[in-house]
Parts: structure tokens; C-alpha cells; sequence
């Protein structure tokens, strides 16, 4: 039997700004199994990143729930959230996720610290299996575009989450990179990890098992 990681039932989101207001998502359903990669397409502004941000816990819907491996996260407190976020989901973004002040190993550690899981062996494996155990104590200022991708993607699996949530994370790599990047996320299903990335990118949508178009805040 399929085990489903991320389950998201008809997702509303509304945005108002004095008398308009943006229909960001109008009733999005996504399933996503363990070691399932979904792909998230369509134009700007037809609800790609609005999507992930409610699947990850970072935004809630007014409308509709999210759980993930069978627990509810939407419609809580923030701390909950944040608490939930940090063991469940990995999250990548296109830029941003570093924080500078930190090696990419103090990164990844403060991630496990947050989620109550220190596991330095772990981290080790992770940072050796994408290819950057080298680059362990480097400043994020220090790294190519390609090595901060690994890295981000090295600090999002950090504490061995369930589900993988990427948005754009190789719109600023050249073609090798995006692939060799691609290809380090694509492993992540063999873990059983479920993955949703969200991207205009042709490269993406070849390696996800299945494409969810969305256009105007709906599922096409």
C-alpha cells in the first residue's frame, strides 16, 4: 500500500490590499506518496510558491488543510508550525537559505538543533553524499552557485525530513548544475523522501514522476 506523506485538500488563499483582492490558490488538492516526485508548473502569478508555502507551514490557507504523515499543521500557532516544519519538511528556496554568519556545517547543525535532533554523523553522510563534505566550514559567501545549492539542499536534509519542498531551486544554476543538482534531489526519493518542486524549468519537470499545472490558482 502507497503511503501518502502530504495530503492538502482544497487549499484557498486570498490576498487583499485596501479594495482588491488576489485569489492566490481557489481550491488546490495535492497527494503527494513517500518517494514521489511532483513537480509544480505554470506562469508567474498562478499560485506555484503561494502552494508550497502553505504545504511547508510557512503561510496557512484561509481555506482547506494540510497534514503531513498524518498530522495536521495548518490552522496552528506559529511555534506549533515551526516546531513541525523543522522535523517534518525540508525546505529549499532559490536564494536565501544560508545565513551568512554560519559555515554550511553550522547551518545544517542549527537546523537539527531546532527540530531536537543533533545527529553529527548524519550530517556528515549528508554533506559527503552531495558531493561538499570539503566544503563543511565554509562561509556561504565562499561557494559557487552550484556549491550553494548542494549546501542548501544539505542543510534542508539535515534532520532527515519527510517530505522535500523546493521552490525555483535551480532557477540561477547553469544547465550542468541544474542537472547535477536535479539529480541529487531525484535521490531523495529512493529514501522514501516525497518531493514537491515548484519551477518554470523544463529540466524539472523531466525527473518528477508526475507534473501538477496550475493556472489562475487552480490545478489545470
Amino acid at each position: 500500500m502507497d503511503v501518502v506523506i502530504l495530503q492538502a485538500d482544497e487549499l484557498y488563499r486570498f490576498y487583499r490590499s485596501g479594495e482588491e483582492e488576489t485569489r492566490a490558490l481557489r481550491g488546490v488538492s495535492l497527494n503527494v506518496e513517500e518517494g514521489e516526485v511532483v513537480a509544480i508548473s505554470g506562469p508567474s502569478g498562478s499560485g506555484k510558491s503561494t502552494l508550497l508555502n502553505c504545504v511547508a507551514g510557512l503561510d496557512d490557507p484561509d481555506g482547506g488543510t494540510v497534514r503531513i504523515s498524518g498530522t495536521r499543521v495548518s490552522h496552528r500557532s506559529e511555534a506549533d508550525k515551526a516546531r513541525l516544519r523543522a522535523r517534518l519538511v525540508g525546505v529549499v528556496f532559490q536564494s536565501g537559505n544560508l545565513i551568512e554568519h554560519l559555515t554550511v556545517a553550522q547551518n545544517a547543525r542549527l537546523a537539527q538543533g531546532l527540530a531536537a535532533r543533533p545527529d553529527l554523523a548524519h550530517l556528515s553522510e549528508t554533506l559527503d553524499r552531495l558531493g561538499i563534505a570539503k566544503l563543511a566550514h565554509a562561509w556561504p559567501s565562499r561557494l559557487s552557485g552550484g556549491e550553494m545549492a548542494r549546501a542548501a539542499l544539505a542543510v534542508a536534509l539535515a534532520c532527515k525530513p519527510v517530505l522535500l519542498v523546493a521552490d525555483e531551486p535551480t532557477g540561477e544554476l547553469d544547465a550542468g548544475n541544474e542537472a547535477s543538482v536535479l539529480g541529487l534531489i531525484k535521490d531523495q526519493a529512493c529514501y522514501g523522501v516525497a518531493v514537491v518542486i515548484a519551477s518554470h524549468s523544463a529540466a524539472v519537470r523531466r525527473v518528477a514522476d508526475r507534473v501538477v499545472h496550475l493556472a489562475d490558482g487552480r490545478v489545470a
